[in-house]
This record gives structure tokens, sequence and C-alpha cells, in this order.
């Protein structure tokens, strides 16, 4: 038995999730994506995951990697997140990205970021899952950007919670 795609969609945009922006070099310079689907994986050691579309023009960079870098968007970094899902276009024309962990391209008022070594490529259907050994991050008091419900947010405080 198999799932509708549209439930499938409309269920999995109710789930709020992390908007990151991972950067690599490559061949021919940097690289990058827009990826909703990023996750830690391990405590020990310690290791995240970012699933990439195997349709990216990025896919061949990326696989190849041996270094790539997560950076989690802040709630005001939306363009970003846009420009990076974006065909055609030079992601790294708008000169926001610099030098960061390791060397790789990376946003410097990013909320959160994780400089990763490549350990494997895994097979996620129509996208591939790349999981990383984390060796160096860096955290800033930014709240971050969230996808939810199709739409870009962030999380709201506790005490905004607290009235209902």
């Amino acid at each position: 038995m198999t799932i509708d795609r549209a439930d499938f969609l409309v269920t999995m945009s109710r789930i709020p999730s992390p908007v990151a922006v991972a950067t690599t070099i490559g061949p021919s310079g940097p690289a990058g994506f827009t990826g909703s689907s990023f996750s830690s994986l391990s405590l020990d050691p310690p290791m995240a995951l970012i699933c990439l579309d195997k349709s990216a023009s990025t896919h061949a960079t990326f696989v190849s990697a041996q270094l790539f870098l997560i950076n989690v968007l802040a709630a005001d970094q939306s363009d970003v997140a846009l420009r990076f899902a974006k065909s055609g276009v030079d992601r790294f024309a708008a000169g926001d990205m610099h030098p960061c962990e390791l060397g790789l391209p990376g946003l410097p008022h990013a909320a959160a970021r994780l400089a990763c070594e490549l350990v494997n490529v895994v097979d996620g259907g129509d996208h591939s899952i790349l999981t990383g050994r984390v060796h160096s991050t860096y955290i800033s008091d930014r709240v971050p950007l969230v996808y939810w419900n199709r739409l870009f947010n962030h999380p709201a405080p506790v005490t905004e919670l607290a009235g209902t």
C-alpha cells in the first residue's frame, strides 16, 4: 500500500524543520543548496545529515566532496534560502558568504554552522542523504528560520505560548 503523494506532501508540510544552506567547494568553485531536511544523526561520534535532491545541479559536487558546511539560517535570512533554492543563478553573487569553519563558504551571521566531513551518501529515493562527521561548530543567539506549512516562520518563545 502506498500513500498518495499529495497527502504525503501536505502531512510533511505540517512538520516544522530548520532551514539550512549547505555549502562546499568543488572543482568549479563554491557550490550550495537549500535543504529543509537537516538533522543531527549521532552524538558519538558527532554527526549530522542533510538531504539533497538527486536532480539538483549541485548533486555531483556534494556527493564527491570531502567537506561541507551546514549553515542553519536565522529568521531574517529567508532571502538566502530562496536564492540557494533557485536553479540557474549565481548563488554566491550577493557576497554574503565568507570563509568560515574549515575554510568553507558560510554565513557569518547564521543561527548556527556545522562543518562536516562527508562520511556516507545514502540512497533516499529521489534524494541522497549526506551524512557528515561534525568537526567544528558555531552558534549564535539568533532565532532560527523554520519551514512550516510551506512558509518561512520562526519559533515562538515559550512566553508567547504561555497564554494558550
